[in-house]
Formats: structure tokens, C-alpha cells, sequence
């Protein structure tokens, strides 16, 4: 039976206190100061926060196998990843938010020194933010071995061109660099060989940030997600990742952790609509006495109880599985996480929706906005399908 080290637990105790303290009290104040101007500006609320939770040791609390994080575990972390996900501006707070998180440790596995110098360092202190450029607006690429996106080797130089969809932080203007997947080896009989990975500055010339995203009109600012083109973008060579044809090899290193920290901050999500429920239905009266006592009220609300517990628990042997035999013994255990719970999410906030009323779709609860969070999840990464093809293929394998 997995157990959580005694320092994962003192800080999860640091942790829920620093939030109730400081990040709690000012979820409204960041949400209306992002609104009052430049949707697309940094909080200052949020930057007075890092530098107190670098002041109490709350800092890069991820980068397993590494000395450059907080030196946890998969599973160490996550707890840690669910209290954060209870807050949509919590992440960045401690400097463990999404894409920088999965591109950090792109750059420590795979990245040489030079790499790690220039962008590794500022992205661990905070200093500048990051984007991950590989879904495309005009192919499938739930099959990656879609994506057409070019990256041609001339002289010392790699050009690149193609259009990229869903680059989560490319709005923000700390955005500095960006991992770019595209193919060097179109050819390549092996389809899992064509793609290849490389670091490209956002101010390269022929980058051209189109437009932003909305995820069912919310922004996501001050990151957003945004559509990029990149035409004849010429970065050094010494700027590919680990070699040609190793884009996919790279992209497990990456998603498999990324698939899964996600899975953490959504149960965290869903904890919150759950007490959110429970409140609401506690002290508003219909038909003579409050929704809570209505059958169908506490049916919703043992279910969710149910579901969210097996999820967490599901959740945290798939990090045990990770840190014991590796990413890729895991896969099935990532993949079957990474559909059970943005499913359970988007049911259980829909729950708290339908109980909270007409309240419950306006901006008043953070419940439209938390489900549209989790409804992004079940494509983000690899829709729900991909996932499910993948375990089926697995279980299959057993009777071989």
C-alpha cells in the first residue's frame, strides 16, 4: 500500500494554510483586477503571492527524479497538485501551473546544458512563462502522426513552418519560449519517427500569434490559449531536442506526467463543487423543506462522494505506478485516470449547477467556469476516446 513521505505531508499542512490565508481571500480580488484592464497583464496580486510562497518554501513542489524541484515523488506531489486544482489561480502561485510545468520537465530530461541555462532557469524561478506548440487547426491530432507542421534542417539552422492551435499561455507577454512539434523526417516509413521536438523563442521572427481562444467564452487570461502561425522560422540547431525523429519519444516523457497532474488539480475542482452543493442546498428551501433533505438532492451527493474518492485513489496509484515502474509500465493506469476524471468532474459540477439554480450557470459560483475547465480536460491531452482505445488494446494484450 502506497503512503505519503513525511515531507509530502508537512507540506500539505503548509499548503492548505497558505491558501486559506492568502489564496482563498483573493480569488475575487485577481478575477477583478484581470478584468478592470489588459485582460492579458499579470496579476500583481499574484505576483505578491510567489514571492511569499517562495518565502515559506512553497516553490516548483514538482520535477520528480530531480534536484531542482522540491524532491517528490509522483505520488508526494499529488495531494499537494489537488489542493492547488481547488483554485483556478493557485498553480501559478507556486510556480507548478500548466504548460510550464510539463515543459520544465521537458527541458531537465531531454534538453542540453545550454538549453537548461537559457530557459530552464528563469521558467524554475519564475521569471518568464512558456507555451507547448503541437495540436493543429487542420488535422485530427488526437493521432498525432497527423500534424503537418514542418521542420526543415538547412546549414546550421532548422525552418519551420505550419499553423498551431490550443497553445495554452502563448497570450501571456512573459510567454518567452515555446516547445514546437513538428516533422524533420515526413517520409519516415515509421510514422512515429517523422516528428521531432525543438525550443523556439517566442520573438523569432515569422512567429505570428493570430488570435485567442475562448474555452466556451471563457479567457483563461492572463494566459489563454492561441492560435500561432509560424512562416519560414529559422532557430539554431543546437535547439532540437534529443535528435531527429524523437518528437513522440519526448511527447510520453511529457504528457504521461502532464495527463496526470491534471487528473490531481481536477479532484480538487470537484471537491470544490461538492461543498459548493452541499452549502447551497443546505440553506435554500423548496417545496416546504431545504434541497438537501430532497432524495434526489443526497442521491447527487453520495454519488459524487463515491466518484471522488475513486478517483483520487485511482489517481494516486497511477503516480505510485509511475515512480515504481516507470512511465510507460503505467500507461494504462495514466490512461484510465485521465478519462475517469474530467468524466466524474463535468458530472459532478453539473450536479452542483442544477443546485445551485440560475445561480448556477452565472459567474457568481465559479461553477460555469470550473466546468468548463473539465469539459476542455476530456480533449486536452488526448480526447477520451484515444485513451480508451489504448486501454481496451491493453487489456486485450492479456489473452494474446
Amino acid at each position: 500500500m502506497f503512503e505519503f513521505s513525511k515531507k509530502s505531508l508537512e507540506l500539505q499542512e503548509k499548503l492548505k494554510v497558505f491558501m486559506d490565508k492568502n489564496v482563498y481571500p483573493n480569488e475575487s480580488n485577481i478575477t477583478e483586477e484581470i478584468n478592470s484592464g489588459n485582460i492579458w497583464e499579470p496579476s500583481s496580486i499574484i505576483e505578491e503571492l510567489k514571492e511569499k510562497a517562495k518565502g515559506e518554501g512553497l516553490w516548483n513542489l514538482f520535477l520528480p527524479e530531480s534536484d531542482k524541484g522540491a524532491g517528490l515523488s509522483n505520488l508526494d506531489y499529488a495531494p499537494l497538485c489537488e489542493i492547488m486544482g481547488r483554485s483556478p489561480y493557485a498553480p501559478e502561485v507556486f510556480n507548478c501551473n500548466a504548460p510550464d510545468t510539463g515543459n520544465m520537465e521537458v527541458f531537465e530530461r531531454y534538453a542540453s546544458e545550454e538549453l537548461k541555462e537559457k530557459w530552464l532557469t528563469p521558467l524554475l524561478k519564475g521569471e518568464i512563462r512558456s507555451g507547448f506548440a503541437m495540436t493543429e487547426p487542420q488535422v485530427a491530432s488526437s493521432d498525432a502522426t497527423n500534424i503537418e507542421a514542418s521542420i526543415k534542417k538547412e546549414d546550421n539552422e532548422y525552418i519551420i513552418n505550419g499553423k498551431k492551435w490550443w497553445t495554452s499561455g502563448a497570450m501571456d507577454p512573459r510567454c518567452k519560449v515555446l516547445i514546437f512539434m513538428g516533422k524533420t523526417d515526413p517520409n519516415n516509413p515509421d510514422k512515429h519517427k517523422q516528428q521531432s521536438q525543438i525550443v523556439v523563442p517566442m520573438d523569432t521572427p515569422g512567429i505570428k500569434v493570430e488570435r485567442y481562444l475562448p474555452v466556451f467564452g471563457f479567457t483563461d487570461a492572463p494566459h489563454g490559449h492561441a492560435e500561432v502561425s509560424f512562416t519560414d522560422v529559422k532557430v539554431p540547431k543546437e535547439n532540437l531536442l534529443l535528435g531527429e525523429g524523437r518528437g513522440f519519444e519526448i511527447a510520453q516523457g511529457r504528457l504521461g506526467p502532464g495527463r496526470i497532474h491534471h487528473c490531481m488539480r481536477l479532484i480538487g475542482l470537484t471537491e470544490v463543487a461538492l461543498e459548493k452543493m452541499c452549502k447551497r442546498t443546505k440553506a435554500r428551501v423548496a417545496f416546504g423543506k431545504p434541497v438537501s433533505a430532497q432524495t434526489v438532492t443526497q442521491e447527487r451527493i453520495a454519488e459524487a462522494r463515491i466518484a471522488i474518492d475513486q478517483i483520487r485513489l485511482q489517481t494516486f496509484n497511477a503516480a505510485y505506478k509511475m515512480d515504481t515502474v516507470g512511465n510507460k509500465e503505467a500507461r494504462m493506469e495514466i490512461a484510465m485516470i485521465k478519462v475517469a476524471a474530467p468524466n466524474i468532474a463535468c458530472k459532478v459540477v453539473d450536479w452542483a449547477i442544477q443546485a445551485h439554480g440560475g445561480g448556477g450557470v452565472s459567474d457568481d459560483f465559479g461553477l460555469s467556469q470550473a466546468y468548463a475547465q473539465a469539459r476542455l480536460l476530456r480533449l486536452a491531452d488526448g480526447p477520451d476516446e484515444v485513451h480508451r482505445n489504448q486501454i481496451a488494446k491493453l487489456e486485450l494484450r492479456k489473452y494474446n
